[in-house]
């Protein structure tokens, strides 16, 4: 691998956390990296790329047939994300460009997250810690910011994947009922199947991990906020596209779904003026879903062995489109 590798020229979009990452893609391409902690422009990401036979990609760069084309030595791109949303796999399969991504290594480090949001907005402690910081702590009140108890509640989960399995086990460690709908039923899922529908009717918490795409885009809109319990809570941390946000805005105002609470939005960052953020009983953090330390690290290590294993005419781990691999064999 590395002696194929070192005949390519690499561009990566961001510095990658962890020194190992790094070193590693050093040792076996010359490697050219983004400056600076914002993404790099469209024209400037099309400058940088040209030449080069590999990009290593965050989820903030798009990459459709348009750049490819500006850049047709690129023969893989590795994205350093479960979701590729941000690329057009199919441009990518005609022109023969192999994609990878890196899933299964931030599948707890994310359910931790999805599970914290839920008990985060469960509690009210967005509105209580902003309580204490503008001064509107007064005397102890038993009628003031009532939440609701997450044992014993009914936990749906919309996509059973790995994330959402993992967000299933610990729901059952609160000893809550899981149920889950996706496109069919899943061997050993720790929960019950049942249709989208039934799944919002019954459920108390509702958290979506299902992958962007033509078949989700905007599924959670006026129509599944009205089939929520009015006592519902809604959760998402997979993408911001899966949500009418217009929607959602218009639930949490008329009551017609209880709370919710966001890690991604469209677009992001959400600016601090966006309707949506005045909405009640809502609770949005920046896309924090992987970010921890050792987690962005080993997301980091496999996009840049999925890099250099394209790079090298080797089967990636992690083929986004395998018949692009083949078809470059």
């Amino acid at each position: 691998m590395t002696s194929t590798a070192a005949r390519s020229r690499v561009f990566v979009t961001r510095a990658l956390p962890g020194s190992a990452p790094i070193e590693a893609l050093r040792a076996a391409c010359a490697v050219d990296v983004w400056e600076g902690d914002e993404p790099p422009p469209r024209d400037a990401l099309a400058a940088r790329a040209a030449g080069c036979d590999g990009l290593l990609t965050m989820l903030t760069e798009r990459v459709d047939g348009a750049l490819l084309d500006a850049c047709p030595t690129v023969r893989v791109v590795a994205n350093m994300a479960v979701g590729f949303d941000n690329i057009d796999v199919p441009a990518a399969t005609e022109r023969g460009v192999l994609v990878t991504n890196t899933p299964g290594v931030l599948t707890e480090t994310t359910a931790d997250l999805a599970f914290a949001l839920l008990l985060a907005s469960a509690r009210r402690l967005a509105e209580g810690e902003a309580a204490v910081r503008g001064g509107t702590w007064g005397p102890w009140n038993p009628s003031w910011l009532l939440g609701r108890e997450v044992a014993g509640a009914t936990l749906g989960i919309v996509g059973p994947g790995r994330i959402g399995a993992a967000v299933a086990r610990r729901g059952q460690g609160f000893g809550m009922p899981v149920l889950y709908s996706g496109r069919r039923a899943v061997e050993d899922f720790p929960g019950a199947f049942v249709p989208l529908d039934a799944l919002l009717e019954r459920s108390d918490f509702v958290s979506v991990h299902v992958p962007l795409n033509e078949d989700t885009a905007g599924m959670f809109g006026d129509e599944a906020f009205a089939r929520m319990k009015r006592t519902a809570t809604f959760i998402n941390t997979a993408r911001g596209g899966v949500v009418d946000q217009a929607a959602l805005a218009r639930a949490l105002r008329a009551g017609t779904i209880a709370a919710a609470a966001l890690d991604v939005t469209t677009p992001e960052p959400l600016p601090p003026d966006d309707p949506l953020l005045g909405a009640p009983h809502l609770l949005v953090v920046p896309h924090v879903g992987s970010a921890t330390g050792q987690t962005r690290e080993r997301m980091a290590s496999l996009a840049v062995a999925g890099l250099l294993a394209g790079l090298a005419g080797e089967r990636p781990q992690h083929p986004v489109n395998p018949d692009a691999w083949e078809r470059r064999r």
